[in-house]
């Protein structure tokens, strides 16, 4: 669909910065080169504290980081093969996360009925993604496309970026360019104007024009002078819950979101550069110049933007009440989108829930045994 461009000022009916997330897609956890065989780490995906482990032989898993027995933080433990054992008592666990041994018991007795949550998991781009919703939507999922991830013409710098504040607070950052001037001094874009804006069930689309001018200007292909201004065109989209940004054939850059809880978020970042540099000259190159990248640019230009949404956060928490005037299009857009994808998953939840106690019911009744059922309308409308 597409939206009007104009600036003026609107007002979501909820307040998007209390929402939680549509946990039925890929969240991006951590890098997949950091965690070795036979090493546990602690993630946190919206406030569910998951445990990702990777196996004697390479295999990722993931399971709730919460023994049963005691509930110590699995997170803790040691990896035996392919199990996971509790640091505590050694209870030991499959990636299905059901209790497998228990080392202190005779081999011929019977184990207890003790099972922790399993999340699926998978890497990819150097990534470890978990899907911390529905298990049986996430093979219908996609995770996100980044063609410019194995291709040489790309010279690619990861890095991370961690906000003490709602994952709103940051999604909105990165679809408003009109921010340009709080990087003026990092030689930053300016006199931005929304040219076109489009929305679907799952994405916020935005165009700007915006110029550039400069050292950084000249270095990136954007002129042939660092004191002539360009003007380009930036296209921003939103596709829940991730984030991508493209400047032309220049470069182009994807956050992916981590919300940890209602106050904490992380990104895990990749921005591409293409430099007007031969390939046998840019090789050899590309270790020096993403350390320079990366120190000179985009670590200024993250910790800037952290700054002004940790501030946010901060007068929110102050002070809930207070409605912002927002004028910009495209974040008002982004809103919609977040509030009606927590606004679905927590739907599906209520539907989900209301199917497996109508089964609960058959099975008593059939039982001889009373039951009832109630569907919170108000859950539905949150």
């Amino acid at each position: 669909m597409e939206l009007a461009t104009d600036l003026h000022s609107q007002m979501l009916k909820v307040d998007v910065h209390e929402v939680g997330i549509n946990g039925n897609y890929w969240y991006a956890v951590g890098w997949a080169d950091q965690l070795k065989p036979g090493e546990v780490m602690p993630v946190m995906v919206w406030q569910q504290a998951i445990a990702i482990y990777r196996d004697a032989f390479g295999q990722l898993h993931a399971l709730e980081d919460a023994c049963p027995h005691k509930g110590v933080e699995l997170h803790k433990g040691k990896v035996h093969g392919r199990l996971l054992a509790c640091r505590y008592h050694g209870w030991e666990f499959n990636s299905e996360g059901h209790c497998v041994k228990i080392p202190y018991l005779p081999a011929d007795q019977k184990l207890p009925c003790a099972q922790v949550q399993p999340y699926p998991v998978q890497e990819k781009y150097n990534l470890i993604w978990v899907f911390p919703g529905d298990r049986a939507l996430a093979e219908t999922k996609a995770l996100p496309n980044i063609p410019e991830f194995d291709n040489p013409d790309w010279l690619m710098v990861p890095s991370t970026a961690h906000f003490q504040a709602h994952f709103s607070f940051c999604n909105e950052n990165s679809v408003d360019l009109f921010h340009g001037f709080l990087h003026e001094h990092q030689q930053g874009w300016f006199d931005p104007v929304l040219t076109r804006l489009q929305e679907t069930e799952a994405t916020v689309t935005a165009e700007f024009q915006v110029s550039y001018k400069g050292r950084l200007a000249k270095f990136l292909g954007l002129s042939e002078d660092a004191n002539q201004v360009t003007t380009g065109s930036v296209v921003v989209e939103y596709q829940y819950p991730h984030y991508s940004c493209k400047l032309q054939a220049v470069s182009s850059n994807y956050m992916m979101r981590l919300p940890v809880s209602a106050t904490e978020s992380r990104s895990f970042v990749f921005f591409f550069f293409r430099l007007r540099l031969p390939q046998w000259l840019l090789k050899p190159l590309e270790p020096a110049l993403r350390v320079l990248l990366r120190r000179l640019l985009i670590l200024q230009f993250l910790a800037q933007d952290v700054e002004m949404v940790e501030s946010e956060q901060l007068n929110h928490l102050k002070d809930p009440d207070w409605r912002r005037v927002e004028i910009n299009p495209a974040v008002i857009a982004v809103q919609r989108l977040m509030a009606r994808q927590y606004r679905q998953f927590i739907e599906a939840q209520v539907i989900a829930g209301s199917v497996a106690s109508e089964r609960s019911t058959n099975r008593l009744s059939a039982e001889g045994h009373p039951a009832t059922i109630a569907v919170s309308s108000d859950a539905v409308r949150s």
